[in-house]
């Protein structure tokens, strides 16, 4: 759909008749009157932890919220929602790289880290027909999502992703090489040297990766920069369209 078709609001719903589409209406009106580039249905803050019925399931979307909100310094309330309303400069410049569920989580970044305009519509929530079976397995799909978080943050921001992981080296690398100097006041011998030189290599270790995410910080920057070139093309294609035919809604 991202893809194939060109329009000024793009709703997106999951298809298990789980969001009362009622309130599609003042979502597209967000985007379309308000200039918002994602609005996102917020279950979490309506009925979504009474009407469903599997519990990992509401911590998932707890932990999920709290960890991109946290790293990303932003306030979605619900991050893995299956209901948004997208502009067409969005879903022009996103790159669809996930098939799985782990794909709202990109999604939410995405507009996060490219300071995208997002609202957020709360909604009403219901849980799945008797009968429908989710697709969802609670831990490996988790675990997907939750590792891209942790692939989007290295790749989004390198410098503090490097950071905390040489800052982690480093506090190993002293212990170790406290134990030894310990040691070694007591006795005048250094009686450890495998230790020693352990920790001197996990200390180099730490440095390589601080100056890596220093390189790759300002590599992330210059794409940034591209993004916003690639987001006028984007803005003057859409003026192109509306000049000769306007551009209709779609839903899917």
């Amino acid at each position: 759909m991202f893809r194939e078709i060109d329009a000024q609001c793009y709703i997106m719903v999951d298809g298990d008749d789980t969001y009362p589409m009622e309130y599609a209406s003042e979502m597209a009106s967000l985007v379309l009157e308000k200039n918002f580039d994602m609005v996102v249905g917020d279950r979490l803050s309506s009925t979504y932890f009474t009407e469903n019925k599997r519990p990992f399931h509401n911590m998932g979307n707890s932990v999920v919220r709290s960890a991109i909100n946290r790293l990303f310094g932003c306030e979605i309330k619900d991050i893995m929602t299956g209901f948004r309303a997208l502009s067409y400069e969005f879903v022009k410049s996103y790159p669809v790289l996930s098939r799985g569920f782990e794909i709202e989580t990109e999604m939410t970044i995405h507009a996060v880290f490219n300071q995208m305009a997002i609202e957020n519509v709360v909604v009403e929530y219901r849980d799945r027909p008797e009968g429908s079976e989710s697709k969802l397995n609670t831990y490996s799909d988790g675990f997907k999502v939750l590792s891209t978080i942790i692939k989007l943050y290295k790749d989004y921001k390198p410098l503090s992703f490097f950071t905390m992981l040489a800052s982690v080296m480093t506090i190993v690398a002293a212990v170790m090489f406290l134990w030894v100097f310990a040691r070694f006041l007591n006795s005048g011998l250094v009686e450890n040297m495998p230790t020693l030189v352990v920790s001197g290599f996990i200390e180099l270790a730490a440095l390589q990766a601080f100056f890596a995410g220093m390189i790759l910080s300002d590599m992330v920057t210059k794409k940034r920069r591209e993004f916003e070139m690639h987001l006028l093309e984007i803005n003057q294609k859409k003026r192109e369209l509306l000049a000769t035919e306007p551009i209709k809604g779609k839903e899917s």
